[in-house]
């Protein structure tokens, strides 16, 4: 069965497609969920609402660009809904008033982590870093568009962006003198 053929079914509300849709993708979009909310049951909660959105809304999609993109678009919005309702993305710093040295990896010492080890990294920040890094970073949306997602100013985006960098850096150097330091024990 094919992609169009799936999305029409469950444009037509027919169960056998809706069941289809939710297996092929709800592994792809619970990382998703995760990625903005670092609580298991919240994320599981977040994607039971983005197929309920999907389903909704699905007429919505014209078939312009790929439909998985689509999706992901529905639950990082279903995601940030979540984190604005609980006032989760509280962001007050400006850039202005932020030392934006950040120092360089060796990027051999990041090929040394699991993708696994990155996205830990990765939840562990703030919520409010996190927010703008997942959105920044990972699905490649401006500091002009966060600022409107998220309505704070551009600067602050900016800022937040910065700052989840430096962490993530601190975290990767930590995990990076870890692992060398078992290597020479060994």
């Amino acid at each position: 069965m094919d992609e169009l053929q799936l999305i029409a079914g469950c444009k037509r509300g027919e169960s056998w497609a809706r069941k289809k849709l939710y297996e092929l993708h709800a592994p792809a979009m619970m990382s998703v969920c995760m990625r903005y909310i670092n609580n298991r049951e919240t994320a599981k909660d977040l994607l039971q609402d983005g197929f309920i959105k999907v389903f909704t809304k699905i007429d919505t999609y014209s078939g312009a660009g790929s439909f998985k993109g689509w999706m992901r678009r529905v639950f990082v919005t279903t995601a940030l809904e979540h984190l604005r309702r609980n006032d989760a993305l509280r962001l007050s710093s400006d850039i202005d008033e932020y030392d934006d040295t950040i120092e360089n990896i060796e990027a051999s010492a990041v090929d040394q982590l699991s993708a696994n080890e990155l996205l830990a990294c990765i939840a562990r920040l703030p919520n409010g870093y996190r927010t703008v890094f997942n959105l920044y970073a990972i699905e490649g949306y401006s500091h002009s568009e966060i600022a409107n997602m998220l309505n704070i100013n551009e600067s602050t985006s900016r800022s937040q962006f910065i700052r989840a960098r430096k962490v993530l850096q601190k975290s990767v150097e930590s995990l990076i003198t870890h692992a060398n330091a078992r290597q020479r024990k060994v």
